[in-house]
């Protein structure tokens, strides 16, 4: 991301007709300011240029309000990009600069290359001074705008699934509510294509080919398309791959049935300490149940969805559970760092979406952490990691 100059960053500041900047004298509304920063990374005038909120400036004519710039205000604000309740994640930066003499919270946004951005399940957008809820039309042209920029794999459509793959119900009834809110669907008359391509399902309501975000969503039978989305369990009953198996699965199907019945069979294996004196009280599992989660649901967001058939593996062994995720570290997350940085990158961006819509990430980037935590309450050794360029192999040792 391109840093702005202090002079440049004034520029925007005095100009009071840039359609490019919010001015906040505080803090005091963060609804209004993360409307802002969706707004901006919509950039549906196509600036292609960051949009930049002011936090201490006054709004009619970008004079400092002299609010105090704390580290807590400049955490609470970078907060915006990782606590899910904008999607897909806004590229932004919260610096603190000194303008017109005076402290000021910057935060710039870049646009977004996946349009149209949400912000607690409503389009905002910006034309001139008005930011407001984006119109049918408007949303049109931010997804056509998505169409014309390069993709992640996760949109990429594929070309011998149709719409009608696609289970209707369930995004309408199930998924839809989640990710709108209640008064824009009351007041949403778009047609069902209209509605899977603003949340990427098919690359266009007039080319309505299901994407492979919408197959892995949202198909009756995605494996048909995505040919390794699936989780391979195995029980086995020793310390080595070649010992005796005792439960093996393949467990097929959307997001939704491959975690449930994924979790079904880790429950069924995890055993606990009964302390039975007193009547029945649960003391103890094998494995912190949340550990499992946060380790499978990485897998699922994180694996490598292009390169090959492989699918995620659990296998349980006899003093270990371990989860391999095809797909090796992204982004900024590289081999050397991995397990040991808070920095985050999503190979599966759309993905990620997905998941945090469906609940089952409440906030970006904290996964292992979450998992370690829980091993450690648990009682559990703190979780192994095997990492190369084309898997994430992690391990969950049992107590000892």
């Amino acid at each position: 991301m391109k840093r702005l100059t202090n002079q440049e960053l004034e520029e925007l500041l005095n100009d009071i007709e840039s359609d490019r900047v919010e001015r906040k004298e505080s803090f005091s509304d963060p609804k209004r300011v993360r409307q802002a920063v969706c707004a901006f990374a919509n950039d549906l005038p196509n600036h292609n240029a960051p949009g930049v909120v002011f936090i201490g400036a006054r709004d009619r004519d970008g004079t400092p309000s002299g609010i105090p710039i704390t580290d807590e205000l400049l955490r609470n604000l970078a907060d915006m990009k990782t606590d899910g309740n904008i999607l897909p994640i806004p590229m932004l930066t919260v610096e603190k600069h000194t303008l017109k003499g005076s402290d000021m919270a910057v935060i710039t946004v870049m646009p977004s290359d996946m349009p149209p951005v949400r912000y607690d399940g409503r389009i905002w957008v910006r034309t001139g001074p008005r930011r407001a809820l984006a119109s049918a039309q408007e949303e049109r042209m931010l997804n056509e705008k998505r169409q014309h920029r390069d993709q992640p794999y996760d949109l990429h459509p594929i070309g011998h699934a149709h719409v009608e793959d696609l289970s209707k119900v369930f995004f309408e009834e199930e998924y839809l509510p989640k990710v709108f809110a209640s008064d824009v669907l009351k007041a949403n008359n778009r047609t069902y294509a209209e509605r899977l391509s603003a949340l990427k399902m098919v690359y266009s309501e007039d080319d309505p080919v299901p994407t492979v975000l919408g197959l892995l969503t949202l198909c009756k039978k995605p494996q048909d398309f995505v040919y390794g989305a699936y989780v391979q369990f195995l029980r086995i009953d020793g310390t080595e791959l070649f010992h005796p198996i005792v439960d093996e699965e393949v467990i097929k199907g959307t997001f939704i049935e491959v975690i449930k019945f994924t979790e079904m069979k880790l429950k069924a294996h995890n055993r606990t300490a009964v302390d039975i004196s007193q009547g029945p009280q649960i003391l103890s599992y094998d494995y912190p149940h949340r550990a499992f989660q946060q380790i499978l649901y990485n897998a699922l967001m994180h694996r490598d969805y292009l390169g090959g058939n492989a699918p995620v593996r659990v296998y349980w062994y006899n003093d270990r559970v371990e989860i391999n995720n095809p797909g090796g570290p992204y982004g900024d997350v590289t081999v050397e760092n991995f397990g040991k940085t808070k920095k985050t990158s999503y190979r599966n961006p759309n993905i990620a979406d997905v998941f945090k819509s469906l609940d089952y990430v409440q906030h970006y980037g904290i996964g292992l952490q979450v998992a370690q935590e829980e091993m450690k309450r648990n009682g559990n050794p703190p979780l192994e990691f095997e990492v190369d360029q084309s898997f994430v192999n992690v391990i969950l040792r049992g107590k000892t």
